[in-house]
Order: C-alpha cells, then structure tokens, then sequence
C-alpha cells in the first residue's frame, strides 16, 4: 500500500504472516535475527549501525502472535531510503538462516567456559556439572516477560481462550520449551513464511511514489510467486458451546501475604466472523463507554466494590483475526473471587436493562472522534500508527483502506444514536457479545511461593538430564564452539563491511537547532508564553505552577493529590458528573507534578502542571474547567481515596517486577541529588513504602490525609510565578486571551513561599530482592562532581557506549534483552543500566571496564560522523506541534536558552576521538565512587556477594 500526503516523517513497514505451531519462539527469534546482517550489508548487526548514525524517527521490529513487522521512519529522504533498503535485505536475504552462530546468539546456546565449572544459568549457582547454558536475548526476554503476573494471566487467557487455532502458543517463546528449538526449524520457518506472497509492504509521507516502487521492485522481482500466503493464513478459533475456568498459579516471594494477591480475569471470543465496520466501531464505542474513563459504570463498579485492588487489562482487543473482551481484577482474596465474577455479570446486565445517560454518550463520542480527528500520536509516527491499523483488515483478507476511512462510519453511528437511541445501538452489543455469549473463559491466577523453586527445580532437572548425555568429548567441542562464538561477538567488524551500510555525512544534517517560535509576556502577576504553530484549529494549553512552596513531608502525596483532582468531585457536580463535562467540551485534561535538576544551580526546579487540550471554539469551556479542577474539587470522598491508593500501590508492584530499571534507576538518583530523592519519593521504592502506611492512615485517621490534601493545594495554587503555555496559530491564540485571564482572576494572589527540601538517601550499594527470573542492574555518579564541565560531546559519547560496548557486551555477550546508558546533563548524574539481565556482577564489571574500552577505542572518520550524525537524530527528534510548544516550555523552565541550543550543537557536531579519550577519565568517576543498584532474585544477590563480599546491601520486598 502506497499511501501519499504532506506529512514529511515517512514511514515503511514489511509485515509477514508468521503463525507458529508451537511455543519454541521462532517468530521471535527470527525477528531479532534477520537484523544481524544480511547479503547486502555483511556486517555483525546493521540494524545497530543505523541505530548510531541514522536520523530515524523510528527503527524497531515487534512479534505480534501472528505476524511480524518490521518498520522504519525518518524525516530525511535520503536517510530514510537508507533506513528501507536495510530492512528489505535483512528480512530477504539475511545471514541468520546459513549461519548457526546468530541463531545461538539471539536464541540459545550451550556454553562452556571451563570444564571445571559448576553447572549454572547465567547468573544462577547449581552445584553438580560442568556445563554453562546460555540462553540468549530472546530467552532472556521471555524470562522477564514471564516474571510478569499480568504477562502470565494475559497469555493464559489468550491461550485458553483460542484453544485451537495460533494463537494457542506463544509466539514470544515459553523459556521452559525454546531450548527445544533446532536450527532447521529455524531455517524451515524463514524459508515458508519469509516470501514477497506473504508480504504487506506499507509506504507512507510525502516521497516520490514511483521511486517506492523502484525499491521495492528490486527485491521482488528475484521471487516467483508461491503458494506461502496460504500456509500462514489463521484459521477461525470456533466458538463454545460452553464456559469454561481456568486456575492456574504464579511465583510470589516466600514471605508475601497472599491473602489478597489473587487475580481473576473473565474473557469473551466475540465472534468467529469478520465483524463489519460499524459493529466494530460501536463495541469501540461501548469499550470506552464501559470502560475508558474513571467514571465508565463498569470500570467505576468494581474498583468501588473493594473486591480488588485494581483491574487487570480489560477492554476489547480486536488486533488478531477474531475481536475478544477481557475485564477482571487483581488483589483479591481468594474468597471474593466469586463475588467479583457475579459483579461483571450483574454491571452487564444492568447496562443492557437500563443503557448509558445522554451525557455520557455524548463524553465518548466527543472524545474518539476529537482522538481520531487529531490524530495525535505522540512520538509514535502517524503513518506507523495507520499501518496498524490497517493491518487489522490487510492480514486476513479485509479491505486494509477501510480502517482508514472513519468519518463515514462515524456520522452513520452518531445518525442511528440520534434516530434509534443509543440503548437501541449498545444494549444489544452487550446482550450478543457477551451475556448471551458462552464463549467464555474465566481464568484464575494463584499466588504460589513455591512457584519459583519449582521452575528452578525444573531448568535444573533439565540441565541433570543433559550433562548426563554429554561425553566429555562433546563437552570439549561445546568449550571450543563456546570461544569461537564469544570471538565473534567481541571482534568488530571490518572497516570495509561497515561501509557497506549507506550513511549520511555532516553536509546533510542542518547547522541550527530546529526553532520553535515563542513569545514572552506577562498576565495578572503569570508568565504567558505562545507559540504560533499551526495545530488544526485545535489549542494546547500548559498552566504551572511553583511545586517547591509544598513542604517536603507531603510530596509522597502530591500523585495522588493529582488523580484526586481529576477523579473527585465538587460541591455542585459528583466526580462522574465532572468527568463526563471533560469528555464532552475538551480532549482531555491531566495534572502531574515535574521536577528536574537545573544545571548550575543548587535548588532543582519542580513545577505542578495542569495541562489540557480542545478545539479552539471550545478553549472558554477548557480553561473554566481547569479553574474547576484546581480550586473547586473537594477531598471528601474517602472511599474513592482508598481505591486511588490500592490502584497506586499495585501498579508499582507491577512496576518493580516489569520496569525494574527505573525502580533502580530512580533509586540510585535519590542517592545522589534532591529531584532524584523527590522523584523516588513520588513514583520509586519509597513511594510503595509510603502507600502501604498510606493505605492503613486512610483507614484510621482520615480527617489528616484530607487536611494533607488541601494543604497541598493552598501551598502551590497562586497566580504570582505561574506559567502559562499556549500552542495554536496566532488567530486562535488571540481568541484564547481572554479566557486565560478569566483562570488567572480567579487564582489566589499570595506570593510563593519556597520550602527547603532534602532527604537525599544514604548512598550504599543495594540488592533489591523481589521474585523474578532476570535482573536490573544499574551504576551511577555525578559527574560534575569532578568538576567536568558539560560539553556537546559528551551526549555523543553516551550513545556511542550504549551502542557499541555496553550492546556488545551486556546485551550480546550478556544475554541481556537491554544495557543502556544515560547522561543528565542538568544533574550531571551518569547512570548505566540493564534490562531483563540474566547476570549481575558480570554487568557491573562490564560497567567499569567502559573507561578502557574508551581509552583503548580507535574511531576513523565513518565512525565518527556515524556517532555524531545520530546523536543530531535525537537532539532533533520529530514533534507534532503540541510537543514543540510544550518543549519550548520546558527549555524556558530549565533556563536553556537558544545561545546555549546553538552552542551545545556546535559542540556535537565537532565532536573528535580526544572527547572521548577525555571522557574516559571524566567516567573513571563512577568506575570508582559509583553507587550500585539492581533489582534481583534473592538468589542472584546472595550469589553475587558470595562472589564479592558485601558488594550489596540486600533489600527484601514483599510482592
């Protein structure tokens, strides 16, 4: 598909049907592998040389569980034909499928180091072999993924709920199976599905379309049709002719109350036929309205009922060929689950009895069709966003246009809603689909402190069995294939192969920073900035206000003081009421705090900020319901608090097992500077800490939280020092005027008074023990410490470690699924970090050994230029317009003025080998007086301070 328009970032995808038979994780396997070097650019991993020197706006692959896709995206022409000749030989003529060494790199692998040794995982201790296994990024992915209880309950459901079809397995790969996976399975799966018959290529933006074709012809025209599309269709899971439940169980740690940790999750197969356009588009209709919002009836229902802590992923799902329904909950006593099951059933039934009020419907239909008109992505490219989209229709046959073509469909549904009701249009969507539906699967999740044991006790039987089979011959020739491939990983590639990898040069990148236009000015005591942008008549508006006048006691509240803004009511208008008139006048309306360091200066800068979007014909009502936000929500409602903290606390449960890298990365930075120790109180280790004392204070003294809550408001709520930020072209900007000042009269006049905030923690190097199968490893110091002074180059650097060392060796070498790196260079802190890691002191001296890789590095010009190019890709990453205004926002915030933008690009742009040499003494630093932090299995911490003694503090959570 070729679709032409003015939008500069252009995007192209290649999407193969790619139905596995089994959970082996070929199709994800695959996916890594076909970037590892190809019969055009024969190097160890091109895709890792675009991500150095590309100005791609995007660059990944993902495995859906029948597909994969592999897109690009970029604004420059020339780069981004670069970026599509790349992946088009990758994904045809890729090196994985004649070279057994990628697929032991991204899969799995035996490893022998030493015939001597004990047998492990990486990162795990057995006693009683001599065998290493190495199971790779893939292996080590999936075991993070399988760390994850909402992971286990959505691929339980899925599995359970297409018992015959695809998506019965898992694409991604089952750790315990993926070391069934042969190289001629491998090589077979590529060979079948892998075909131009089984492609769907996408072209988006404002490129030639003739050109796309010319491309794409010249890797076509190699192939002879076949008969593949046929053998990866998926057929239609048929539905039930009864329900059915499920109990399956998940790992905890040893000393977790499990009296609440139960989940339960009831799923629907809505049909086993394609869906028409306006059936699909109205059950997205009533997703939202039963759903979509605090106040929806069914989402609102059963977090009021205290059944649970909060809901599991719920919602209509209509990616894959047959459309599903899932709602549940999670923190529920094993007693309630009945209850929680009755509760859905009797919500349903009463929303088909009695339907949805007029002003509801009117909130839901004002929001989707303001989100689809907008078509606002974010940092997600538009043209990526409608080929998914259409992908929904193009994988199985559909009209792959009619996604697209929404406007239509939408003034026919809205015209039946007016003619018929919208009781008429919704009752029997919920009375078909779902009540009279058996087609249903109800699965439930138990909480097991033995469940890890048990897979370890597994993995260790497997790992018995297969040393038992080894002669030690086989064993020697394992040690050698073990070197040859760790030579490989650590032998770069030759200068000749990297040029083969189209590059731009420094003639293509501009010499300005992108500029975004501001006026300064002032209103009733606030700070006005605007931005002259085109925006669609849509206005963007940002008000903040001075955070640090609350005092540092109450910052542990200050995100629930937000969702308790938004998600409470007023005097005259309950919180539903409040969240329907958001639905139906704006785009939406949000309030979070932000804090950041500001370089330079000792005191950070923190701002509490109310941000909201709408058409300009409807900014009055936009900026009069901020005013209602921000001054007239009361803190009555107890309950509903309550609810917020159970949400909170088990969404950073969640968070520590999922994301464990910003746990350790935000602990690390609270060790080290204030916004840090502010940040982790608000959303880290602490803040958990803070929501389970937090959760026992609601319930014996309320009237204090409530006192709490306003104290908060009365201390950073003034018009004096606010700022307010506006996005619309210059018409719609004059238009607004007069409604920002009617918000400003309407704020309190006092004068800000700042409060002294510390509670920096204790720097000491600490294990954060949890039950999970990989870890998170982080180090970090500040490097102005030193006294280095911030240079241009040293963001080019940063990338350039990530992308080259730590790559290599955390995450090739390692195994682990991520090794990053990342420079504050308002704060100065510099932080390395893993992610889903299989090992923890190896990492850590990985970290270290980054100041020899620097000072041993040798870069000629291609390099260089590589390096610097795409570190101007994300110094000039793409913005829609409410992304630039809000940008520029935070610029002026942070005192960084276009002098400083101009000067620091200069600096990158003559970025040389001394900068690096130089940086390697400035990162000798966090070699030596850095700070450890890392997420782990008890197992992995005890391990490592066996392996060096008091190397980590250890920290148990309960989860």
């Amino acid at each position: 598909m070729s679709v032409v328009n003015e939008d500069e970032n252009k995007v192209f995808g290649i999407v193969f049907r790619t139905p596995p038979k089994d959970s082996k994780g070929i199709p994800h396997i695959l996916e890594h592998s076909v970037l590892c070097g190809s019969r055009k650019y024969p190097l160890k991993e091109p895709f890792v040389e675009l991500l150095k020197g590309s100005l791609h706006t995007f660059l990944n692959a993902f495995t859906y569980p029948d597909r994969t896709c592999y897109p690009v995206a970029s604004t420059n022409l020339k780069d981004f034909y670069n970026l599509v000749d790349v992946y088009l030989d990758a994904v045809f003529h890729p090196r994985c499928v004649s070279d057994p060494q990628i697929f032991q790199q991204e899969g799995w692998h035996y490893e022998v180091n030493d015939l001597s040794e004990d047998l492990t995982y990486k990162g795990k201790l057995f006693v009683t072999s001599k065998l290493l296994v190495d199971w790779c990024v893939v292996f080590n992915e999936m075991k993070g993924v399988y760390s994850q209880p909402d992971s286990v309950l959505g691929r339980i459901c899925q599995q359970e709920l297409f018992p015959n079809n695809a998506y019965n397995v898992d694409s991604g790969g089952d750790p315990s199976v993926i070391p069934d996976l042969t190289f001629e399975e491998f090589q077979e799966f590529h060979r079948k599905f892998y075909h131009p018959s089984n492609a769907r290529i996408w072209f988006y933006g404002d490129d030639d379309p003739t050109e796309r074709l010319r491309i794409v012809n010249a890797y076509l025209s190699n192939f002879e049709a076949n008969n593949s599309a046929a053998e990866s269709e998926v057929k239609p899971q048929s539905l039930l002719s009864e329900p059915k439940k499920i109990k399956e169980k998940y790992a905890v740690g040893e000393e977790t109350d499990t009296s609440k940790k139960h989940m339960v999750s009831m799923n629907w197969l809505l049909s086993d036929k394609p869906l028409d356009l306006e059936t699909e588009l109205a059950l997205g209709f009533l997703d939202h309205l039963m759903l979509g919002t605090p106040a929806a009836p069914l989402r609102k229902t059963l977090l009021e009922s205290h059944l649970g802590e909060a809901l599991t992923s719920s919602g209509v799902e209509d990616d894959l060929l047959q459309p599903q329904f899932s709602i549940g909950m999670k923190g529920v006593a094993e007693s309630d689950i009945p209850a929680v099951e009755e509760l859905i059933v009797s919500t349903l039934q009463k929303l088909a009895d009695e339907g949805f009020t007029s002003e509801a419907v009117e909130a839901s239909m004002n929001t989707i069709e303001f989100a689809l008109r907008e078509n606002n992505t974010g940092s997600f490219p538009r043209g990526l966003s409608l080929m998914l989209r259409s992908m929904g229709n193009w994988l199985y046959g559909r009209d792959p246009f009619e996604p697209l073509r929404f406007a239509k469909p939408l003034e026919d549904l809205k015209a039946k809603i007016a003619t018929e009701g919208a009781k008429a249009v919704f009752s029997p969507l919920i009375q078909n689909f779902l009540l009279s539906n058996k087609h249903l699967v109800t699965v439930e999740l138990q909480p097991d402190a033995e469940k890890s044991a048990e897979i370890e006790a597994l993995e260790k039987e497997r790992l018995a069995k297969v040393k038992a089979s080894l002669a030690k011959q086989e064993l020697e020739e394992l040690a050698r294939a073990t070197e040859e491939l760790k030579k490989r990983q650590e032998t770069p590639d030759p200068p000749e192969a990297l040029k083969a990898v189209p590059s731009l040069s420094l003639s293509d990148i501009p010499k300005e920073p992108i500029h975004v236009p501001i006026a300064i000015g002032e209103m009733h005591g606030a700070t006005m900035l605007r931005h002259d942008i085109f925006t669609n008549d849509v206005l963007y508006a940002e008000v903040a206000f001075e955070l640090r006048t609350v005092p540092s006691e109450l910052l542990p509240l200050v995100p629930l003081f937000c969702q308790s803004l938004l998600e409470m009511g007023t005097k005259d208008m309950d919180f539903v009421s409040l969240n329907l008139l958001i639905g139906r006048k704006t785009g939406g309306i949000s309030v979070y705090p932000s804090t950041s360091s500001v370089r330079g200066k000792k005191e950070p800068s923190s701002k509490m900020i109310i941000r909201g979007k709408a058409m300009a014909s409807q900014a009055q009502d936009l900026f009069s319901l901020m005013r209602t936000i921000l001054q007239d929500v009361q803190f009555t409602d107890k309950e509903r608090f309550k609810q917020f903290v159970s949400q909170s606390k088990s969404g950073m449960e969640s968070r520590l097992r999922g994301a464990g890298h910003r746990i350790v990365a935000s602990r690390l930075d609270a060790m080290l500077n204030i916004p840090g120790a502010v940040g982790e109180k608000m959303g880290g280790l602490s803040y958990l800490d803070y929501l389970r004392e937090l959760e026992k204070q609601v319930d014996t003294d309320w009237p204090a939280v409530q006192q709490n809550l306003e104290r908060i408001r009365t201390s950073f709520l003034s018009r004096k020092g606010a700022i307010v930020n506006l996005t619309a072209d210059e018409k719609n900007l004059t238009k607004a005027d007069s409604f920002v000042s009617s918000l400003l009269e309407a704020l309190p006049e006092t004068e800000p008074v700042v409060c002294t905030w510390n509670g920096i923690l204790q720097p000491c190097n600490e294990g954060i023990i949890v039950p999970t199968q990989v870890n998170y490893v982080g180090k970090a110091a500040n490097l102005y410490d030193t006294g280095y002074e911030l240079d241009g180059s040293a963001y080019v650097i940063s990338k350039y470690i990530g992308n080259t060392w730590l790559w290599d060796r955390v995450r090739v070498s390692g195994g682990a699924y991520g090794g990053f790196c990342d420079f504050d260079s308002h704060s100065g802190v510099f932080t390395y970090l893993s992610y889903r890691d299989p090992n923890l002191a190896k990492t850590i001296d990985n970290y270290d050994l980054t100041v020899q890789f620097l000072r041993e590095l040798e870069l000629d010009d291609d390099a260089l230029t590589k390096a610097i190019i795409g570190t101007i890709g994300d110094v000039d990453s793409y913005q829609l317009p409410d992304a630039k205004g809000y940008s520029s926002m935070l610029r002026y915030i942070l005192g960084i003025t276009e002098e400083e933008r101009k000067l620091r690009r200069e600096q990158i742009l003559s970025t040389s080998l001394r900068d690096f040499k130089a940086f390697a003494d400035v990162l000798e630093h966090v070699k030596e007086k850095g700070i450890v932090a890392a997420v782990a299995s008890a197992e992995d911490v005890e391990s490592a301070n066996k392996e060096r003694p008091g190397l980590l503090q250890p920290k148990k959570v309960s989860l």
